[in-house]
């Protein structure tokens, strides 16, 4: 008796149902993985010193609303957020928290663990992209709150006061220790310096950061967009509107090149975006402006594609320069020629999380728990830094409804805030761990 060797056809077929079984397993440990956490996730909902934190929840959403409005009215534009951070200061003291104030603004409250070089970080940027002198009072419209800055970012840092009472109240004792931070320097050019500080402070310590921007609950940022801001200047000989037209004008040189460059073509994936925001230049009507200066933010998911971002931008503002010295008249070539000079504001880095770590499921199971069918989101936030850095981190809402953004037409509505707060409870004291 013998055996016929396996033809390739049995060979494949073995395989394929080899492939089926270890897929199968695989696809059986995972849902094990997750029935596990979110047992987990339930059984710390039900520990008596969870439902303390939860209830005080429940029964506080008017006073952190009030809160809210009292942030939103200190003015807290671009490198001018200290007044803001000495409300956050005295409010983080008042829940019980140890408080400081680093070098570079960050105002950091302490929710000690009984591993101090384990750290669960929140922050919640205190900056706004509204300049000094911006009316931020409060106006109230139903139920909904209207002013600059009510939702980016009142409603994150409402939100971290909202978690220090709470923690307060349940008197739990935790394994890692849990930092709230209200940093500096989120917004416009601040690049991040605020959460790059406290990255570099913490290091190795980090073992999650979690980023809480604006109100919505309905999405998670999982990926950081890659982004890289500019000022452009570009310099002539200026003159007189009328006895000297002809000569060179930076202005239109600028605008050649601003739309030359606006007619690139951006793919749909990676997806990438541009923003020409300020504008300055000129002294008079009649004046041939001898200066002009413009602010440009660039953004991708892709370091590559951003890399020919800034190469075409590059390109199309010495191309408006040239486009503006051709139509000079023959007769006045005498002028000394236009220049142009390139200063970076900022670069914040990509980065993204995993989605099986075991953070990643942490938050999946939180959400689950809470019945919120939240979706995974791309965005440029203080989150950046830490997952560039190889640090598991995500951006999230505060809880309510915000609208309007980055306009003088913000709004929020702190209808079921509750629900952003108590998932940021459940993923800190599930993240950091209980002590018995």
């Amino acid at each position: 008796m013998f055996t016929l060797p396996a033809t390739g056809s049995n060979i494949r077929a073995t395989n394929f149902v080899k492939l089926v079984r270890i897929s199968c397993i695989f696809l059986l440990m995972a849902a094990m993985s997750a029935r596990a956490a979110e047992d987990s996730i339930e059984k710390l909902a039900q520990d008596p010193r969870c439902v303390r934190g939860l209830a005080w929840i429940d029964k506080n959403s008017a006073w952190l609303t009030e809160r809210q409005i009292q942030i939103t009215e200190i003015p807290a534009p671009e490198f001018g957020e200290g007044p803001r951070g000495e409300f956050m200061k005295k409010e983080f003291e008042a829940a019980g928290l140890k408080v400081q104030t680093d070098k570079t603004g960050n105002v950091i409250a302490v929710w000690p663990g009984s591993d101090a070089k384990d750290v669960v970080l929140f922050a919640a940027h205190l900056d706004t992209v509204f300049p000094a002198g911006t009316d931020v009072r409060v106006k109230r419209n139903g139920g909904r709150l209207e002013a600059p800055g009510i939702s980016d970012n009142s409603a994150g840092l409402a939100a971290l006061l909202g978690l220090a009472r709470a923690l307060a109240e349940s008197r739990i004792a935790t394994t890692k220790t849990i930092v709230l931070a209200a940093d500096v320097g989120e917004e416009g050019e601040g690049n991040l310096r605020g959460i790059r500080a406290l990255v570099e402070s913490y290091g190795s310590r980090l073992s999650a950061v979690i980023a809480v921007d604006g109100a919505s609950t309905d999405h998670v940022t999982t990926q950081g967009i890659a982004s890289r801001r500019f000022e452009v200047t570009i310099t002539g000989p200026g003159g007189h509107s009328w006895s000297d037209f002809g000569a060179p004008n930076p202005i239109t040189a600028l605008s050649r090149g601003i739309v030359r460059f606006s007619s690139i073509r951006l793919p749909n994936d990676p997806r990438s975006s541009f923003n020409f925001g300020i504008i300055e230049g000129g002294t008079s009507v009649n004046s041939i402006p001898a200066r002009v200066v413009v602010k440009i933010d660039l953004r991708s998911e892709d370091e590559a594609e951003l890399n020919r971002m800034e190469s075409a931008l590059r390109d199309a503002m010495q191309a408006g320069i040239k486009e503006e010295m051709g139509a000079m008249p023959d007769a006045r070539l005498d002028f000394d020629p236009l220049e142009v000079k390139f200063r970076s504001l900022g670069a914040r880095p990509a980065g993204k999380i995993s989605e099986n770590s075991p953070f990643s499921e942490a938050v999946q199971s939180v959400e689950r728990y809470l019945g919120n069918r939240s979706r995974p989101e791309r965005s440029s936030t203080d989150a950046n830094i830490p997952l560039s850095a190889g640090v598991p981190a995500i951006a999230i809402g505060g809880g309510g409804k915000g609208g309007g953004s980055h306009t003088l037409a913000e709004w929020y509505d702190p209808t079921e805030r509750e629900l952003g707060l108590k998932r940021l409870l459940l993923i800190a004291l599930s993240t950091a761990g209980v002590q018995p």
